[in-house]
């Protein structure tokens, strides 16, 4: 899918924040979660999320998504990764 593509689904589907994501080698941020939706699209490099236990790897072309609180850790490869995120807040976030 491209970058146009994906944009148009995200608004489609009420994900109004979008932004452009560069994380480093090494990003690692340990057990966290967050307050929004989130889906999106590998741009270049390597990354993984781990949910429930399970690993799965992301890389150019793939698409994650992520409810809002859903606890879970991340890490980049060896290059890091760009992606573009779509967040869908919660009705009472807006």
């Amino acid at each position: 899918m491209d970058r146009a593509a994906f944009e148009a689904d995200l608004k489609r589907d009420g994900y109004n924040e979008i932004v452009d994501a560069r994380l480093a080698p090494g990003h690692k941020p340990g057990e966290h979660s967050h307050p929004y939706d989130v889906r999106a699209l590998i741009l270049e490099g390597e990354f993984t999320i781990v949910v429930n236990g399970a690993a799965r790897t992301y890389r150019p072309g793939d698409i994650f998504a992520l409810d809002a609180k859903r606890t879970h850790s991340e890490w980049t490869g060896p290059n890091g990764v760009v992606y573009l995120a779509g967040r869908r807040h919660a009705a009472s976030a807006r």
